[in-house]
């Protein structure tokens, strides 16, 4: 995902896009009770659903770790915030079955749209943060900003 090459077209054209930083909600615990064989289940799974769930024209992928980012282009605060509660849903209602036990997860979304004053790396800090937010305030929950 090549954040300078929209930001320039938006300083260019006036596209506005927005990121979302994901992070999986207790990952370590799932590996730390299920094991690393489950946890990547867990993470294929959650891309499944970040697909299915972002617009076509939207681009997805894994930052790191249990992080993930989603760039949703030509979208302003309004279509941000329906991308990431999509989203959150989504994966909310995503299971699977490993031996008799029902497996599921939520996610933690940092959302902001670009500022005309953004760099790649304003704009990922700011996301990182509302993340953080978004983690302190009970998880399963998309703050923006």
């Amino acid at each position: 995902i090549n954040l300078r090459a929209k930001l320039d077209e938006m300083d260019r054209y006036g596209w506005p896009f927005g990121v979302l930083f994901v992070d999986l909600d207790r990952f370590k615990s799932i590996n730390d009770q299920y094991g690393h064989d489950v946890g990547d289940r867990v993470l294929q799974m959650l891309s499944r659903t970040m697909t299915a769930s972002v617009r076509p024209f939207d681009m997805a992928g894994r930052w790191g770790g249990e992080e993930f980012l989603v760039l949703a282009v030509n979208a302003g605060a309004d279509e941000l915030c329906v991308v990431a509660e999509r989203l959150r849903i989504l994966v909310a209602q995503s299971s699977f079955t490993e031996g008799t036990t029902t497996i599921q997860t939520t996610v933690s979304v940092g959302a902001t749209v670009a500022r005309a004053d953004d760099t790649a790396a304003t704009l990922i800090k700011r996301a990182d943060q509302l993340l953080y937010l978004s983690k302190e305030q009970g998880r399963n929950r998309v703050m923006f900003g």
